[in-house]
């Protein structure tokens, strides 16, 4: 029996790459990728992916997508901060270039297309746990996720092609993007412990995130390629339980038995105040994250100090 191939957008980012190994090692599936590198870092696609530095903007995308089974959309300009700055970017990339990949798949005859939205798309909810109907962006980054959802349904009604949306919480783990202007937390924390530096809290540290580890993320993934009941559908993928910036600070500090005090910067504005998943849907079909945070955590910071001691981290 064939194996399938399988087309990664953002195949050199956080989530891209972790994807690629786990279809590359575990279910022998023949990985194509697909990343311009303006965020993703050549060295973490893993040798089994056949390469291609393109933008998804480009028409020169479109060969790639013959006789690909499955598309997973995971290319963005996702940094918030920098989404604010400039709006015409962040819709040029993350919905044009978006639609530009559905065409190519819908050109293909891809079977099916997951791709990325994000639990950003609730900004403007207060309802605890989210449930995936409570739509209300309010940033250009949110607006922008919000506008490709209604796209694909365009192309769901008008073509055969199947899509998966998929709205992550905060994902983390190995590779984590810590190069952003404002990195995640987890690897922003361990990075300045290890330097030996007052990491940077924005506000008081109270502000709760739900977070999800990338091996978790992962065996949705596939679920999504061998299992129909998602076809069409949209699955919020969080822990279903959060954490304080604080919390979380504590649990690496004592990970690492380094006691710095951090430096509280000004509260960054427009920020949710808690985020937590409803995960009902994706329990639904069997789906439930397995990693504590404390497991989490641990695997992370084992992870950069290798990084750290193989001089990738300076």
């Amino acid at each position: 029996m064939r194996k399938s191939t399988v087309l990664i957008t953002g195949v050199a980012g956080f989530i891209g790459s972790n994807l690629a190994d786990r279809l590359c090692s575990l279910d022998g599936s023949k990985v194509i990728g697909i990343d311009n590198l303006a965020y993703g870092v050549r060295e973490q696609v893993p040798a089994g992916v056949e390469f291609h530095r393109l933008d998804i903007r480009s028409k020169e995308i479109y060969p790639l997508f013959e006789k690909v089974d499955y598309v997973f959309h995971l290319a963005a300009k996702n940094c918030i901060s920098d989404c604010q700055s400039d709006p015409v970017e962040t819709a040029d990339i993350n919905v044009t270039g978006t639609v530009n990949v559905f065409e190519a798949a819908r050109k293909a005859g891809v079977k099916k297309v997951i791709y990325a939205e994000s639990s950003a798309i609730y900004e403007g909810s207060n309802l605890l746990p989210t449930p995936e109907s409570e739509v209300k962006p309010q940033s250009f980054y949110a607006a922008g996720k919000a506008a490709t959802m209604f796209f694909a349904n365009s192309f769901e009604r008008f073509s055969e092609l199947r899509f998966t949306a998929l709205r992550y919480f905060c994902v983390y783990g190995p590779r984590q993007d810590y190069r952003r202007t404002i990195p995640p937390v987890m690897s922003a924390f361990i990075i300045k412990l290890l330097k030996g530096q007052q990491p940077f809290i924005y506000g008081t540290g109270d502000k709760k995130r739900d977070f999800v580890y990338v091996d978790d993320v992962n065996d949705f993934h596939l679920l999504c390629m061998n299992n129909g009941k998602t076809d069409g559908q949209v699955f919020n993928l969080g822990s279903g339980e959060n954490f304080s910036v604080n919390d979380i600070y504590t649990m690496i500090s004592g990970l690492l038995d380094v006691q710095v005090a951090p430096i509280h910067k000004p509260d960054m504005p427009g920020e949710a105040q808690q985020t937590l998943a409803d995960i009902t849907n994706a329990g639904r079909i069997g789906w439930r994250p397995k990693t504590t945070i404390t497991d989490g955590l641990k695997n992370m910071v084992d992870f950069i100090k290798s990084e750290f001691q193989k001089g990738n981290i300076k």
